[in-house]
């Protein structure tokens, strides 16, 4: 079998250099034991300086932390243990860390540490590229995202009200290692934040604030032991949706008899925001769409698609919906469909729909130029709508129906000097297996990739597919129809030619 590497590396400018990528058969093996619910990870590093940054203008908290770590074992390590309460570690979502200085060198190889039950603490594993050498330091950037972790406050409001939520975390970031100096600042979506949490962790004001963003800290926390906390909760004005997707199901179907990339894409989708305190008044609502009042509704949503895509369709559980508009684009322009679901989705209502499209192939494939019968496809990981709130997305199955007879198959993500959404291949599920479609003999080869706890954030991930394909896959298709079909011709034949006919001896 080829090398996946030497494969990527005649896409012909339609990836990124090899550098970049990430391939899936690449990642390390980390270490999958089960640990004890009282293990400590050893002691051999130190924080000397940690920044967090947690961002809450979407429907979803988003945090980033800057650490300078320093080995202060007498032998080199390369295991990180990274830490986070077990009611939100399954909520994690692209989770990546990096040298902060070296983004561009890529991200490093995380695995998550089953720990016995019950615990408080669950375990990501780092494993650092490079063991860092005794009083060494090195700078991580470790960012993240937590779905689900914002709650409505009140629960129910009145149909016109403002929304507030609120976020809880801790002072003290959640940490397996000694920490001497650290501060967190909290970025709001406006500057209405009515309670929020003080301290008196040090001197002066705390938080001090500076129009929507709240700064807790510095603190010096070098005698605080590690894994101590302090709980913060703050409570702010979200006049918007806070849109889920418990699942969604994408299938890319790839023909390369008529040269077409089909899209189809299955959502689920449901409002994390108040709920109603009264019944659903349309007056109302009618009211404040004249007046284009704030509203934590869903009233439409905005979807960008690839330049060149056509045949848009738009279809839920009734049947078409025709409240859509679609401006195509041009050569080096997305296209736009805006739909609105038949009615606003308020908030703890679901809404299902699917949509779909078509594309030119010759956008997304290419031949290997070292062998003939050797594809590349590059393709969007998750599209989805794009809108101010953000979209959170529980469970995102992603399907690429590959032409029959396709095999060698072979998948990678497409990494830059940023993140891209997506957790490392590690933690992306993958499966092969053949869909049938009309008119199939063997069925086509499937790739179906899982992956829970994503954001809309992962809308710029691409995804790069190599398989091999002959031309006597191509054949076989209309070989095999041809030949049935003069088959069933030469038994008609035969039948009729049978005389059946009652004759005298």
């Amino acid at each position: 079998m080829r090398p996946f590497a030497t494969v990527v590396t005649a896409l012909c400018g339609l990836v990124l250099p090899s550098s970049s990528i990430v391939s899936a058969d690449s990642i390390i093996t980390l270490t999958n034991a089960e640990v004890a619910a009282d293990y400590k990870p050893p002691q051999v590093f130190k924080n000397t300086n940690l920044v967090r940054n947690i961002n809450l203008e979407k429907g979803y908290a988003r945090e980033t932390i800057n650490v300078v770590v320093e080995n202060v074992d007498k032998q080199p390590q390369s295991e990180y243990f990274l830490p986070f309460p077990s009611d939100v570690f399954d909520r994690v979502g692209g989770l990546e860390v990096r040298n902060k200085k070296e983004p561009e060198a890529g991200r490093f190889d995380v695995a998550p540490i089953s720990v016995a039950s019950p615990s408080d603490v669950q375990y990501f594993l780092v494993h650092l590229p490079e063991p860092l050498e005794p009083s060494s330091s090195l700078t991580l950037g470790i960012s993240y995202s937590l779905l689900n972790s914002l709650e409505p406050r009140p629960a129910a409001i009145e149909q016109s009200d403002r929304q507030f939520l609120s976020y809880s975390f801790s002072a003290y970031v959640p940490s397996a290692y000694q920490t001497v100096t650290q501060k967190t600042k909290v970025k709001f979506a406006s500057s209405n934040v009515p309670d929020y949490t003080t301290t008196d962790l040090k001197s002066g004001a705390d938080p001090e604030r500076q129009g929507s963003t709240y700064t807790y800290g510095p603190y010096d926390t070098a005698k605080v032991a590690p894994g101590t906390t302090y709980p913060i909760t703050v409570r702010y004005e979200f006049t918007k949706p806070v849109i889920t997707a418990s699942l969604l199901e994408r299938d890319l179907e790839v023909s390369q008899w008529g040269g077409n990339l089909a899209t189809e894409e299955r959502y689920w989708l449901r409002n994390n925001a108040s709920t109603l305190l009264n019944q659903f008044s349309r007056v109302e609502w009618t009211v404040s769409n004249y007046q284009q009042a704030p509203s934590s509704a869903v009233r439409e949503l905005k979807y960008p698609l690839k330049p060149g895509s056509v045949d848009p369709y738009f279809i839920d559980d009734i049947g078409n919906v025709s409240t859509s508009r679609y401006r195509p684009g041009l050569k080096n322009r997305d296209a736009v469909l805006d739909f609105k679901p038949r009615f606003p989705i308020f908030g703890g209502w679901n809404y299902s729909f699917r949509l779909g499209w078509n594309n030119d192939l010759a956008w997304f494939l290419r031949q290997v130029a070292s062998s003939a019968d050797s594809y590349v496809l590059k393709v969007p990981f998750l599209e989805g709508p794009k809108m101010g709130e953000g979209i959170q997305y529980e469970k995102v199955v992603l399907r690429v129906i590959l032409p029959e007879g396709a095999r060698n198959v072979q998948w990678e993500t497409v990494e830059g000097p940023s993140s891209n959404g997506l957790p490392g291949a590690k933690q992306i599920q993958s499966e092969l297996s053949t869909h049938k479609t009309f008119m199939d003999t063997l069925g086509r080869t499937t790739l179906t990739l899982t992956v829970e706890s994503l954001t809309d954030e992962a809308r710029d991930s691409q995804l790069v597919v190599t398989y091999d394909y002959s031309l006597w896959d191509a054949l076989r298709k209309p070989i095999t129809f041809t030949v049935g079909l003069f088959s069933v011709f030469a038994a008609l034949w035969a039948i009729t030619s049978i005389d059946v006919s009652i004759k005298s001896r």
